[in-house]
């Protein structure tokens, strides 16, 4: 009797086995068939966050930029993040921003992410609040910036403020080591306000002195940018394909920046991953 009750068990299982095998090829082949349905679906949900939308969606989407704004207050440094932004309305007028902070947008297919920081350049924060930001801003870009850009008044436009070049990036150096100097764009700003002859060569043999030393040793060459909030659409969306130029290039070159103190953390954290492996599989011998 026992025995008839268990082959009558295993008899049951095998068909259940067998119906769900019958419906995981029926769900397959009725999902090759509808993949339009995830379209709609799509549209009627709108975004989503989650794993499985990154993974529909990634295959149709550039791979996406990160860059950090470097600068002294009045640079033009956060007016030159709306208009990478696409915003219609500056926020400069809000006064100095005190923390880093991160935007995003969609540039032809491309997600693009920019970090507006603080005053990480000059002496306002202190240096407690500037070794933060500094790291904090890295973060925001993890795993890394693929540019910084360096936001200076170009020379003959400061109406009074002085914006040394070459300082601006020895202070750059000073908080993110020498290797950034690969990723450094120097961005002239106010050429609204200099003469139509001004080009950066002109500027250049103007202020051979810090300019043309922050060239040197960058070696990169600047950009010139009209970058006024209330210039024509069309016009900002020129300089924004211009820098994101500029920084794809880059990109492709370099890969993107990687601080001395990330490659350290990610040491570390791959040290724990092992001691923790290895204290599981300790464990789970004596099981």
């Amino acid at each position: 009797m026992l025995t008839l009750l268990c082959m009558s068990c295993v008899s049951v299982i095998q068909s259940l086995f067998k119906w769900l095998s019958r419906m995981w090829r029926f769900i397959i082949a009725l999902s090759s068939k509808c993949k339009w349905l995830v379209a709609v679906i799509k549209a009627v949900t709108g975004p989503s966050s989650s794993g499985a939308e990154t993974a529909l969606t990634s295959s149709n989407t550039k791979p996406s930029l990160r860059l950090i704004l470097l600068g002294s207050p009045g640079g033009g440094r956060t007016s030159l993040a709306d208009t990478l932004m696409g915003n219609s309305e500056t926020r400069a007028s809000m006064g100095p921003i005190m923390e880093s902070t991160k935007q995003g947008t969609v540039v032809d297919g491309r997600k693009v992410t920019v970090i507006d920081t603080p005053d990480l350049l000059g002496p306002s924060l202190g240096n407690n609040n500037r070794a933060r930001e500094a790291l904090r801003c890295l973060q925001l870009t993890s795993p890394g910036p693929h540019a910084f850009l360096l936001v200076i008044h170009a020379p003959c436009s400061s109406m009074g403020i002085n914006h040394n070049a070459a300082q601006a990036i020895q202070s750059t150096l000073e908080l993110f080591g020498d290797e950034v100097m690969q990723y450094i764009i120097p961005v002239l700003t106010h050429a609204d306000r200099l003469d139509q002859r001004y080009t950066v060569d002109h500027l250049l043999d103007v202020d051979a002195g810090g300019l043309k030393r922050a060239v040197s040793l960058c070696g990169q060459r600047p950009e010139l940018l009209d970058n006024r909030a209330d210039r024509l659409p069309e016009a900002q969306s020129v300089t924004r394909r211009q820098l994101l130029g500029r920084v794809m290039e880059m990109k492709k070159l370099r890969g993107h920046f990687t601080h001395e103190l990330q490659r350290r953390e990610d040491c570390m954290r791959e040290e724990l991953l092992a001691d923790m492996s290895s204290a599981l599989a300790r464990k789970l011998r004596h099981m």
